[in-house]
């Protein structure tokens, strides 16, 4: 009998021996440990942009900014023309009737963007165009043609919780600057007002000129609203809408003649426009980031 039991037992042993021996033998069932993440921030982007710039002000302010001439026809009226002309009340005083409007343009731009973390980066903006500035009313002319350069700088916030859609606001100063001002001699018909000084002595009409012109550069406030549209972590589709504040000042020199009084010659007249214009500068374009391990975040917490 006790040998029969001992069997028993012996028996069970080798089973249960086998069984762990063929269990040691099994595949884990452990998850492998997660692959290591790359961490892919890209600290520098660059884009190429097609931008359609449009005033929204453009109409500009003329004002008087003093003629005055040893010429007899004058001194009554303390030597001023357009006083004479009953086109100004006054030096420093709007010239009534004078207006301009600035031409809308298409460019290319570009900006570089240098992140901070995902969220922040400093961006720096560059273009090149050319406007011209129509006269309008009493100044039937081009008034002038100017080139502009209006970098710049803000300071953008990046949304990246919308996964490869990723909007961003933006705002920053601009400063603009004028060169290249030329103008382009159009001639247009001078009529003085009915009852002014000029009218009453027999003098009916005449003809101006602009002979030159100047731009005065501008600082102003620039915002901006847009997003980025990303293929992967290089490349993408960027659009956006700016508004910039562009307030610049022109003087110019307008030359008179009165074909009632050959003797007088050109009459040249001072003349200072405020010219807001204010525009809107819609673009599209190509984002292109890269720099990956390069820099780390400047600040990765914020």
């Amino acid at each position: 009998m006790k040998t029969t039991i001992r069997g028993a037992l012996a028996a069970v042993l080798l089973g249960a021996a086998t069984t762990a021996g063929q269990a040691a033998d099994l595949p884990s069932l452990k998850a492998p440990p997660p692959a290591l993440i790359a961490d892919e921030f890209q600290p520098f982007q660059v884009r190429l942009e097609v931008s359609g710039v449009v005033p929204t002000a453009g109409h500009g302010t003329v004002y008087d900014e003093g003629a005055f001439y040893p010429s007899p026809l004058f001194v009554p009226f303390g030597g001023n023309y357009l006083i004479a002309t009953g086109l100004s009340s006054g030096v420093g005083s709007v010239v009534p009737g004078g207006s301009t409007n600035t031409s809308y343009a298409v460019i290319p731009t570009l900006s570089i963007d240098y992140y901070l973390n995902r969220n922040w980066s400093i961006e720096a903006i560059c273009c090149v165009s050319q406007h011209h500035i129509q006269g309008t009313g009493t100044i039937q002319s081009t008034f002038a043609n100017t080139w502009v350069f209006p970098p710049s700088l803000l300071i953008d916030y990046h949304f990246t919780n919308f996964g490869a859609f990723q909007p961003y606001l933006g705002v920053g100063v601009n400063f603009t600057a004028y060169w290249g001002t030329r103008v382009n001699n159009e001639l247009w018909p001078v009529v003085f007002v009915p009852g002014s000084p000029v009218a009453n002595l027999g003098v009916v009409g005449g003809f101006a000129t602009h002979y030159s012109a100047t731009v005065t550069p501008s600082w102003g406030v620039v915002g901006q609203a847009g997003f980025d549209y990303m293929f992967n972590e290089h490349w993408g589709l960027n659009a956006d809408v700016k508004y910039i504040m562009m307030e610049p000042t022109v003087h110019a020199k307008v030359a008179v003649f009165l074909p009632q009084v050959p003797s007088f010659g050109a009459l040249n007249l001072p003349v200072r426009v405020y010219l807001p214009i204010d525009p809107i500068v819609a673009s599209i374009g190509v984002t292109y980031r890269f720099g990956a391990g390069s820099v780390p975040p400047l600040f990765p917490r914020f």
